[in-house]
């Protein structure tokens, strides 16, 4: 088998240089793919922890500031400062919580819904027609069976 010299290092063997090189690979499709599509529904009057923390409080229902600070890895001070904004955009509304009025909990407003699912659809349809403008439909089904490899992946 001939070795790709700047794959790895003589002595490594194959199936770890290749398993590095596809981790490496991987990080890097992804996290270019992940930054395009976050670009493509970018939102000119929402910073980018805003769009993050939106549909957040959509997956977690009724929640409070410091459960969506836990969720989301950020100081409730922070989280508390996104809120603030997205309250002020009309994204979400805070009510108190029936079983304990000290607290208040965070939901979503249909104007917030309406914005994720904006942002989902412009995302798909940007992804859709990319598909199909940069691939072959041989170079998409092997995109597809990949896919399926892929699944694999993340299960322990």
């Amino acid at each position: 088998m001939d070795r790709d010299p700047g794959s790895c290092p003589a002595g490594v063997p194959d199936g770890i240089a290749s398993a590095a090189r596809a981790a490496r690979d991987l990080r890097v499709v992804f996290s270019r793919l992940r930054r395009r599509i976050r670009d493509v529904a970018r939102d000119e009057d929402l910073t980018p922890s805003q769009v993050s923390a939106l549909p957040l409080v959509g997956k977690h229902g009724a929640a409070t500031a410091s459960a969506l600070a836990s969720a989301e890895g950020v100081r409730p001070q922070s989280m508390a400062t996104v809120l603030a904004a997205l309250e002020q955009h009309g994204l979400i509304r805070r009510s108190p919580d029936p079983t304990d009025g000290r607290r208040l909990l965070v939901a979503l407003t249909e104007s917030g819904r309406e914005r994720i699912e904006d942002h989902r659809q412009v995302r798909e349809e940007w992804l859709d027609q990319a598909l199909a403008d940069r691939y072959t439909e041989d170079e998409r089904q092997t995109l597809v069976e990949a896919f399926a490899l892929l699944e694999r992946l993340p299960r322990q």
